[in-house]
C-alpha cells in the first residue's frame, strides 16, 4: 500500500490499495503504472472487459462512449483489443494515425470521439498480428503513454476477452477507475462473470456493473420478446454476487447496421441508460 501522506485524494479515499487508483503514481504506490502522455489531461479511466469473446463488448464500449458524447462529454477509446479490434471499422475510420514529435495523434470519428488501435497504425489493417503477449502487452502502455489524449473527462479502454496479459496489464499500469463485466444469457454467465470481477476484485479494480448483450429479440412482426438464446439469469447471478445490472441489450438491427456500415456515430443506445449513470455519477 502506498504512503497516503503523499496522495493528493488521501483525505476522501476508501481504498484498501493504492492499484487502479488515479493518484497512485504521484503517491508511489503503484511501480507498474505507466506515465500518462505529458499533453493528456484524463478525469476517468474505465475498462470494458468480459470474460469470453463473441459477447459484444466492442460494441457495448462504443455504444457507452456515443452517450456520453451526446451528453457533452470530451470522450475517447482505448481499444486494446489488439488481436481483434474493430472500433476504427465501427466508426467508419480508415488510414493511418499522424504522429509528430510529441507523440500519437488519436483519430476523431464524426460525433468527436477520440480513438487509438493498431488498426490506425498498420498499413494493412487486415494483415494478422501475430505477437506474442508482452510484445501486445507494451503496445497497450504504449497507447496510455505516447498517445496525446488532450482533455477528455472519459477514456473507454476496450479490452481484449478473458484474463491475460492485456487485462492484466491495463489493471497494474492504467489508472482504471472501475469495469463493465459484459456478457450474454447463457448457462455459462454466472462462470463467465465470476471469472472477470474476481480478476478485478483481485487487482482492487471497482465493478460498476454488468452489461448483458444479446438478451432479447423484438419480433418486427408482432413486437413480442424471443429470447434467443436462452432465459436470462443476469439479474439472479447479480443480486448473488452483489453487482448492479448496467443494461440489457436486445439482438438490435439498427445497430448491427450501423456497426457493419462504418456508420456507428450516428448510432444512439438507449438500453444502456443505468450505465451512462453509473459514469456520470463519478467524481
Amino acid at each position: 500500500m502506498a504512503d497516503k501522506s503523499t496522495c493528493s485524494g488521501a483525505s476522501t479515499c476508501d481504498r484498501a490499495s493504492c492499484e487502479g487508483c488515479p493518484s497512485a503514481a504521484a503517491a508511489g504506490g503503484n511501480p507498474f503504472a505507466a506515465p500518462m502522455n505529458q499533453y493528456s489531461d484524463i478525469a476517468h479511466v474505465i475498462g470494458i472487459v468480459s470474460g469470453k469473446g463473441g459477447v459484444g463488448k466492442s460494441m457495448v464500449t462504443a455504444s457507452l462512449a456515443n452517450e456520453l458524447a451526446a451528453a457533452g462529454y470530451r470522450v475517447g477509446i482505448l481499444d486494446a483489443d489488439i488481436t481483434g479490434p474493430s472500433i476504427p471499422r465501427m466508426y467508419g475510420l480508415q488510414g493511418m494515425a499522424v504522429m509528430d514529435e510529441n507523440g500519437i495523434l488519436p483519430r476523431l470519428t464524426d460525433n468527436d470521439i477520440k480513438v487509438i488501435s493498431l488498426n490506425l497504425l498498420m498499413q494493412d489493417p487486415e494483415a494478422p498480428v501475430i505477437w506474442r503477449g508482452p510484445v501486445i502487452a507494451n503496445l497497450v502502455k504504449q497507447f496510455w503513454s505516447d498517445v496525446i489524449w488532450g482533455e477528455l473527462d472519459y477514456l473507454l479502454v476496450d479490452m481484449p476477452p478473458g484474463t491475460g496479459d492485456v487485462p492484466l496489464t491495463v489493471f497494474q499500469s492504467l489508472p482504471v477507475e472501475g469495469i463493465f463485466v459484459v456478457t450474454s444469457p447463457q448457462d455459462l454467465v454466472r462462470m463467465i462473470v465470476t471469472k472477470a470481477c474476481n480478476m478485478a476484485k483481485t487487482m482492487n479494480i471497482p465493478v460498476l456493473g454488468v452489461i448483458e448483450n444479446y438478451s432479447y429479440l423484438i419480433c418486427p412482426d408482432c413486437g413480442k420478446k424471443i429470447s434467443v438464446f436462452g432465459t436470462s439469469t443476469l439479474d439472479e447471478t447479480a443480486k448473488e454476487m452483489g453487482l448492479k445490472v448496467a443494461g440489457k441489450m436486445p439482438v438490435d438491427l439498427a445497430l448491427n447496421g450501423a456497426s457493419e456500415a462504418g456508420a456507428f456515430a450516428s448510432a444512439r443506445n438507449a438500453y444502456l441508460e443505468e450505465g451512462v449513470a453509473a459514469l456520470r455519477s463519478l467524481r
